[in-house]
């Protein structure tokens, strides 16, 4: 497992460029089932558009789109996806839609136009970090609850679910890098009296706002 970043919530921006408006909205998404439906999402948004161009990326498969639906070849679509690239986000579509006002904006125009729309609204979009997480289960007798808490605290090591019965059983959430770490120093504090389980492995995200 590895960390990347992504945005977790949907945002839009507009600009007006020689009488032709420009919407970008930013969503999160996880598959290509998703974009096709936040595409139709758009539509319904913003009807009877001359352009719906977009980019997207998608962590799984490492798999990158971007097209530019009427307008010249390159020049909606590959603009957008390079802010995409180069901002290293993943997850995400970026759809920008556009008003045509009458006035050509040329292939250079257009390039900047369409990048330049999905630029300013990455800039005001919170970015987050996922990072990979092993998932433990703790079990101890409820002497050890105290200080393996005090422990988890001054490590930052982040607890989830509690349960309380004839033993105290821990959530705990490990950095994926610190996990062998994690399960030496847990049995050499606790002098092998309590039980560690490995459970799970999941991503949690922690917020970077916006990266400009």
């Amino acid at each position: 497992m590895v960390s990347y970043l992504t945005i977790l919530e949907e945002g839009h921006s507009e600009q007006v460029i020689d009488k032709s408006r420009f919407i970008a909205l930013v969503f999160p998404v996880k598959s290509t089932q998703e974009v096709a439906l936040n595409l139709e999402k758009a539509r319904q948004l913003y009807p009877n558009a001359r352009h719906y161009v977009y980019a997207y990326r998608l962590h799984e498969g490492n798999l990158e789109r971007s097209a530019d639906d009427g307008e010249p070849q390159g020049t909606g679509g590959r603009p957008v996806l390079d802010v995409l690239q180069f901002r290293e986000l993943w997850d995400v579509l970026v759809v920008v839609v556009r008003y045509f006002g009458g006035i050509l904006l040329g292939t250079g125009g257009l390039t900047r136009a369409y990048g330049g729309t999905a630029r300013q609204l990455l800039d005001q979009t919170e970015v987050s970090k996922l990072i990979p997480h092993a998932v433990y289960e703790v079990e101890a007798s409820y002497d050890w609850y105290e200080p393996l808490k005090y422990q988890f605290r001054q490590n930052n090591w982040l607890t989830g679910n509690e349960e309380f019965s004839e033993t105290v059983r821990i959530e705990v959430f490990i950095p994926w890098v610190d996990r062998h770490h994690f399960v030496e120093w847990l049995a050499e504090f606790t002098g092998n009296q309590i039980i560690c389980q490995a459970k799970d492995s999941v991503l949690r995200a922690e917020s970077l706002g916006p990266r400009l």
